[in-house]
């Protein structure tokens, strides 16, 4: 028992020490944590599971939190089993097998085959499954990894068996391996450098296409750079693994039994041959460089370490080295945007000399948090550094992609991202967008539009990427920065440069330009109407050409409805049908003196507010004509919005069959009282001449009567009889018929058909004008284009028909867009033309409102052209605005991903520590150096407010 108690009652050196270091540090904590530099427990775990799995076990980080963590299990496992395996054979293969299979994206292609599997299993007849990835794997891909991985199984034991093992030296296996790596680095560096607009960053690459501004140009140019990336792609991913593979299996570490250290450092190294083919490369060129350097044995790194912990410590200067070079940029970027921004230059002056004399201690701030790869933190954005606490690479907590302040603009975004994704994936395969690693930010502009977009994992022919949408509105801050990117990228892509290496005039902007990239997407363009909408010659054109229209409109609405072919089979019996028709065509003996007058004094008699507002309309009596020939006879006549329903008695002569469409009909009538059943409305019957007239007849509620028959006669003149009869003789509904022409011809001389057509289009022409008959204003065609009519007499009749409403609505919005085509492209020839530009508005174009639902929805079915009617306040003016869906080119450059994580986490310590949420505070204001405006707006709220932000998109690259 003496012992025991002995071990913790006296003092140990060594615990006293660190008992004093602690207490020193439990004290700064509090400031720490104040000046964001301890980390939350969340951020730290997720930090150290990223740099474990990276630098210790070969992998990347990954795109969500849940793929972390399993994959650092996964990974951590194969490190340890390696360990425990015996033989020298199998776990060269071990590591070589698991190593590949961890490289590639098996979460997706796991995905993928269980959907195919669940597809098998329920009938090859069922729909598609979704997939999870954008471009699903198909069994040729799946059949090329079989092959590269037996092959590299084949390769490593073979050369593990047979070849012998020896130090390196000039003349040994590995070595003249170690040269083929080293023209293999030299090479593929050449290839991606001459992919890009600069090469450095800094000089202009002559190999690049000059002054490129339109599409067929850039593709003509590319054409050389095209074939070059297709050899780059074959040397990283087919010869540069095999290459590094054989280098690693030559080495002398893997003869005997191997220590821990051997398991770790080649469970990394054949891991990366795969994960990061590039960055396994340059590391194994620097160990294989340094073992022909240092060929003594008595030197440290050749006696105490092994090839696969060489290849770990290089990977991490290598990585932490990149970070230095960063940040020191970034300081010095944010140093001189300080100093070169006139209005706050008295106030940072004094920040700027402080910097300058204090240096050595803003390298020791740049150092350490290049060795914790945690973000500079300039507070304010100010040159006033502190290191941020360490966090993963997403910098955001939550998972990517759940997070977006959509409007009406994402809608946008939304439609380019699938165009965008195979852009990208041609651009990273050929190394247009330069060395891919996880945590890179790329910008790309097109007109108003900002995508950002961010690497979240790496692997075998895969990356992973989140593509967000900043926002079109733009403020002045916004404006600013948006004008210096289109400044950078036009010095870069468009304008000319005598000499053949010219250097970039925007080096030490936190954006390099790097290439165009091809996306089908929408163009805006927006137009002055002025001239056209507010001509008076137009407008009275315009009113002709809506009753056209309005005839095509319905005709072609009932052509198309689905039942016309049921009905087409059922009732082709060769027997006409009864119709009840409204009386247009009374004589004119039979008019009461009331029919004749004006419409004011009609419709503000008859509709009265005492009428209008009242339970049921009154009844003018007297006014059977003598020319209605037949009463109908047990129909109801139900009164708008109640329940009951009113015989007409028994004063008709015969029967007719109780039928739905004589009730829509007579709808419009007035409705007798109670106790009156001797006021008998009489209703006129006639008969289609064409047995297949019923097909083209309009549905029975558009039907009923709601205009004086003196008004409807006056509208009636107005009707495009020829225009009509060309319409219905262009039908293709009738095509099953050995005699559609003469149908259609039977069809077109059917005047009872042609007074149902007759009826609803004036009506609906009455009901888009209103009581005044004279040449709409411009302000008028407005307010009806966005759905705002005037009233009339027949406006609650045609707004209880909501679809007949939106063909109505339609047919006017047509109109109006054929009145612009008519002033800007010329007259229209002949109905042929008229019916060709309507089909093409019919089924290229979308013609409403930009606030509707069907303007989303056009523009997610990628509708070639949509058109929108504006109004400018400021400038009093009406404007068009039409979108065209066409490939054009998005540039893209690529931003210091130092510079963004140092002013995200600035944002971060701002808002949440320093609680500093003032909508005009100085780390938010614009500045064309470091872009402050748009890299806030690209954070993930509620920080940040992207309009547009992806879930993970995993890209195949190759």
């Amino acid at each position: 028992m003496f012992p025991f108690s002995y071990r913790f009652t006296v003092n140990i050196p060594a615990l006293e020490q660190m008992n004093q270091i602690l207490h020193i540090l439990f004290i700064f904590l509090p400031f720490l944590w104040a000046l964001g530099t301890l980390p939350p427990p969340d951020a730290l775990f997720l930090w150290a599971m990223e740099q474990v799995l990276e630098f210790g076990l070969g992998g990347s980080s990954m795109s969500t939190q849940l793929r972390l963590l399993i994959m650092f299990i996964i990974s951590a496992g194969t490190a340890v089993t390696s360990y425990f395996i015996p033989s020298t054979v199998g776990v060269v293969l071990f590591m070589t097998g698991l190593g590949f299979l961890l490289s590639l994206n098996l979460s997706d292609m796991g995905l993928v085959f269980k959907r195919s599997v669940t597809r098998h299993r329920v009938g090859t007849n069922s729909k598609a499954l979704p997939s999870g990835s954008e471009k699903p794997f198909t069994w040729k891909e799946y059949l090329f990894y079989i092959i590269i991985l037996v092959l590299a199984l084949i390769e490593t034991s073979l050369l593990h068996h047979f070849a012998g093992f020896s130090q390196i030296s000039k003349n040994s296996p590995q070595a003249i391996v170690g040269y083929v790596l080293m023209i293999l680095l030299i090479i593929l560096w050449i290839l991606r450098e001459i992919q890009s607009v600069c090469i450095f960053g800094i000089f202009r690459n002559p190999f690049y296409p000059k002054d490129v501004q339109t599409m067929t140009l850039f593709l003509e140019k590319q054409t050389r750079l095209v074939k070059i990336g297709v050899v780059r792609r074959i040397l990283l991913n087919l010869v540069s693994p095999f290459a590094m593979i054989a280098f690693l299996s030559l080495d002398s570490s893997l003869q005997g039994l191997h220590s821990l250290s051997v398991s770790i450092g080649f469970t990394r190294a054949f891991r990366m041959v795969w994960q990061n083919t590039e960055n396994a490369l340059l590391e194994t060129v620097i160990v294989s460089v340094v073992h022909l350097l240092v060929s003594s044995t008595d030197v440290w790194w050749n006696r105490s370490l092994d090839t696969g912990i060489r290849l770990l410590l290089v990977g991490i200067m290598r990585d932490r080295l990149i970070q230095f070079i960063s940040k020191l940029q970034f300081a010095m970027t944010v140093l001189l945007a300080s100093w070169t921004e006139k209005k706050r230059r008295k106030s940072t002056t004094t920040l700027c000399i402080l910097n300058i004399v204090f240096s050595p201690f803003v390298l020791v701030f740049i150092v350490f948090s290049a060795l914790l790869s945690s973000p500079l933190l300039p507070l304010f954005t100010l040159p006033l550094f502190l290191v941020g606490f360490p966090r993963p690479v997403q910098i955001w907590p939550g998972a990517v992609g759940t997070a977006a302040c959509v409007c009406a603009d994402t809608v946008y975004y939304h439609q380019m991202v699938p165009s965008l994704t195979t852009a990208l994936q041609a651009a990273m395969a050929t190394g247009s967008l330069g060395l891919l690693l996880p945590g890179s930010h790329y910008l790309g502009r097109f007109q108003d539009r900002l995508i950002w977009i961010m690497i979240l994992e790496c692997g075998y022919t895969y990356c992973c990427i989140n593509i967000k949408g900043l926002e079109l509105q733009e403020t002045s801050c916004h404006t600013a920065e948006a004008q210096r990117v289109d400044e950078v990228f036009q010095s870069a892509f468009e304008q000319e440069y005598s000499r053949i290496c010219s250097i970039n005039e925007h080096f030490g902007n936190v954006l390099t330009p790097c290439t165009v990239l091809p996306v089908k997407l929408y163009s805006d363009a927006r137009n002055v109407l002025s001239g056209i909408i507010d001509s008076h010659d137009n407008l009275k054109e315009f009113k002709g050409d809506l009753i056209k229209v309005l005839v095509w409109i319905l005709v072609q609405y009932c052509s198309r409805r689905p039942n016309i072919q049921e009905v087409h089979r059922t009732e082709n019996k060769g027997k006409a049908s009864l119709i009840i028709l409204p009386a247009l065509n009374a004589s004119p003996q039979s008019q009461s003196p009331e029919d004749t007058d004006s419409l004011n004094s009609e419709i503000l008699g008859d509709w009265s507010d005492d009428n209008v507002f009242g339970d049921e309309p009154t009844i003018q009596k007297g006014k059977e004509g003598k020319d209605q020939l037949k009463v109908v006879s047990g129909i109801n006549l139900p009164i708008p919005g109640s329940v009951e329903s009113q015989g007409l008695g028994d004063h008709s002569i015969g029967t007719v069959p109780d039928n739905s469409l004589y009730k829509s009909v007579i709808l419009g009538y007035p409705v007798v009282d109670k106790g009156k059943q001797k006021d008998v409305t009489y209703i006129p019957l006639a008969e289609f001449s064409c047995s297949h007239s019923h097909l083209l007849s309009l549905p029975e509620e558009w039907t009923s009567n709601c205009l004086p028959n003196s008004k409807m006669r006056e509208m009636s003149s107005l009707f495009p009889e020829e225009w009509y009869r060309f319409v219905l003789r262009q039908l293709e509904c009738f095509h099953t018929e050995e005699n559609a022409s003469n149908v259609l011809e039977e069809i077109a001389k059917d005047r009872v058909l042609k007074d149902f057509y007759v009826h609803a289009v004036m009506t609906c022409y009455f009901s888009l004008f209103g009581v005044d008959n004279m040449v709409p204003s411009p302000g008028h065609i407005l307010r009806v284009y966005n759905g705002v009519l005037p009233w009339s007499l027949a406006l609650d009749w045609l707004t209880e028909k909501p679809e007949l409403f939106q063909l109505a609505l339609k047919a006017f919005r047509y109109t109006l867009k054929l009145m612009i085509d008519k002033a800007s492209l010329g007259p229209i020839e002949d109905f042929k033309e008229l019916t060709n530009c309507l089909e093409e508005y019919e089924t290229d174009w979308y013609i409403g409102l930009v606030s509707d639902e069907k303007w989303k929805e056009a523009i997610l079915q990628e509708k070639p052209y949509l058109f929108s009617l504006g109004y400018d306040p400021n400038m009093g003016v009406y404007t068009g605005r039409v979108l065209t869906l066409q490939e054009l080119l998005i540039q893209v450059g690529k931003l210091n991903a130092e510079a963004v994580r140092g002013q995200w986490a600035n944002l971060s310590w701002e808002l949440l520590y320093a609680t500093n949420d003032d909508e005009e505070r100085y780390s938010i204001q614009a500045h064309p150096l470091l872009l402050r405006n748009l890299t806030v707006q690209a954070a993930d709220p509620p920080l940040g407010y992207p309009i547009y932000s992806s879930k993970p998109l995993h890209i195949h690259l190759y």
